[in-house]
Formats: C-alpha cells, sequence, structure tokens
C-alpha cells in the first residue's frame, strides 16, 4: 500500500471541472496551487494505433508495485463526455479504476492545434499539486501535430509500432524530435528488433543517448524496464525546467490576450471591412482591437 495522507480524489474532481469549465473560483484556485514536490508530468504520445492506452495502463501497475500514486489525463479529440473515448480509457484501466491511488479523467483538446488545450497545462497543474507522484498525459494520436506536449511534459514519450519502420523518416521529421524516451510497442510483431534498431541508429546520430524500449504491453513485456526508467529519472527533469515555465506561461498570456476577441464580431467587421477596395488584412490585424 501507498504510504502517505490519502489523496482527497472529491476535492480534486471538483478543482478539474471548476478549472475546465472556467467556472466562478477557478482562477483563485489555479492561483493557489501550491507544489511541494518536484512532480513529474509524462506525455505519451506517438501515431494513432500505437496502443498508448494500453501502455499507459500497464506502466501504471509497473510503478504502483514501487507504490506511486498516479494522475491520468487522456486527452479526447471531440469531448470528455464522449462515451466512446471515455469508455475506451476506462475498459483499458479497468484494473486500476477503483485504486484509491490511481486518479483517471479524460478531457477534451477544444481543437486546439497538437491537440493540447490551456486547459490541459491547468488541469495537469492541479494533479501535480494534488499529492501525486506523477501525473501522466495521454494525447489524442494525431501524428506529427502532436509536437505540442513537448511544452507540457518533463518526459515526452513517444509510441511507435515496427509497422511505422516505412515511414521512419517521415516520423523523424516531426514526433522523432521532441522525445525523450522511445518506446517501440508492440515488440512481438514481425520487424520490431529491425525498426527498433533502426531507432537507436539515427537517435545516437542526431540526439545521442535516448533511450529505446521495446514492450508488449499486453503481455506486460518491457514494462518493469520503462518504470524503473521513469523512477530513476524523476530527479533528473529538472533541466527542462526553465524552457516548460517559458512555453507554458507564454500559452497562459497568449490565451487571456484571445480571450476578448469573438470570432463572430471579427467576421462582421471584415465584411465591412471589405467594402474598402484597399482592405489589406495586415494593416487591419494590426490596428484590430478584440473590443471593437
Amino acid at each position: 500500500m501507498t504510504t502517505g495522507t490519502p489523496i482527497d480524489f472529491k476535492k480534486i474532481a471538483r478543482q478539474l471541472t471548476l478549472v475546465e469549465n472556467d467556472l466562478p473560483g477557478s482562477a483563485d484556485i489555479l492561483k493557489a496551487l501550491r507544489f511541494e514536490n518536484d512532480v513529474p508530468v509524462i506525455g505519451i504520445t506517438g501515431p494513432p494505433g500505437a496502443g498508448k492506452s494500453t501502455l499507459v495502463n500497464a506502466i501504471i501497475t509497473g510503478l504502483l508495485k514501487q507504490q506511486k500514486k498516479i494522475a491520468v489525463l487522456a486527452v479526447d479529440p471531440t469531448s470528455p463526455f464522449n462515451l466512446g473515448s471515455l469508455l475506451g480509457d476506462r475498459i483499458r484501466m479497468a484494473t486500476h479504476f477503483n485504486n484509491p491511488n490511481i486518479f483517471i479523467r479524460s478531457i477534451a483538446t477544444r481543437g486546439a492545434v497538437g491537440g493540447l488545450s490551456i486547459k490541459t497545462i491547468e488541469m495537469a497543474d492541479v494533479l501535480r499539486a494534488g499529492g501525486f507522484d506523477y501525473v501522466f498525459v495521454e494525447t489524442v494520436g494525431v501524428g506529427q501535430s502532436e509536437i505540442d506536449i513537448a511544452g507540457l511534459a518533463d518526459v515526452t514519450i513517444v509510441v511507435l509500432v515496427p509497422e511505422a519502420g516505412d515511414e521512419i523518416q517521415h516520423i523523424k521529421s516531426g514526433l522523432m524530435e521532441i522525445a525523450d524516451v522511445f518506446i517501440v510497442n508492440k515488440c512481438d510483431r514481425d520487424g520490431a528488433d529491425t525498426f527498433a534498431g533502426n531507432v537507436k541508429k539515427m537517435v545516437s546520430q542526431k540526439h545521442g543517448a535516448i533511450p529505446v524500449f521495446k514492450t508488449n504491453a499486453l503481455n506486460n513485456i518491457g514494462i518493469d524496464e520503462v518504470a524503473n526508467y521513469l523512477v530513476a529519472a524523476n530527479s533528473k527533469i529538472n533541466n527542462k525546467k526553465v524552457y516548460l515555465l517559458t512555453e507554458k506561461v507564454y500559452r497562459l498570456i497568449q490565451h487571456h490576450k484571445m480571450a476578448s476577441v469573438n470570432k463572430t464580431k471579427l467576421q462582421q467587421l471584415i465584411a465591412g471591412a471589405l467594402l474598402d477596395t484597399n482592405f489589406n488584412i495586415y494593416q487591419f490585424a494590426e490596428t484590430f482591437n478584440g473590443h471593437s
């Protein structure tokens, strides 16, 4: 059993609901957050079908053996109340759903580029301050636009499968650039060893010593090695701290600056401005006031 003060899941769930929906009191919650420990955010990303949810489930099992408390944000590409996605996540994590040391929450992308919204950052911080040892963010897996996770996660894990071998150069230009760890999942499939070897060669040529693990999440192969790595890496995550905080603050400022911009009103203003034959979008954008 995990020692220490039990986590108040109901309180955290209420805080997350307030923050996610910008309800009254949410700003006060965020400004009052205190982080007593450096709780790492672990980003899990990769192409669709790589087995990310199953892998997260298996890694959680490995970390529970080491008496860790874990929170998971499963990013839903449509809605946090979409039963298809929510049910899928909970089926894969069914063995942990009622575990007192595991908290699972789905969150909508809200159409954010890269699959992550400002709400993902805020909700991850609520969880970081909630008494957990690890916060996992599992992204929707939409390919190269998922590089957005690099601005949130202390450790970014890119999950690949042997079938990606034919498009390894394509992957390299996007996901390959953001990884702190590579996992070749479904390693029982044909070509897995060759593919993992190619990833290692590519990484060593350009990025240095980035670990590459081979796993089969369904059969719990290679999972303990990944869990052990995350525990050992926990004390080494601060080298990205300034970068991550800069990215987060930049997005917060961007979000709040854009909050007053009403897209419908903007469209109406543009329709009116087009009556001027000398209309120029760059002049318009430079002089635009969100309250206009």
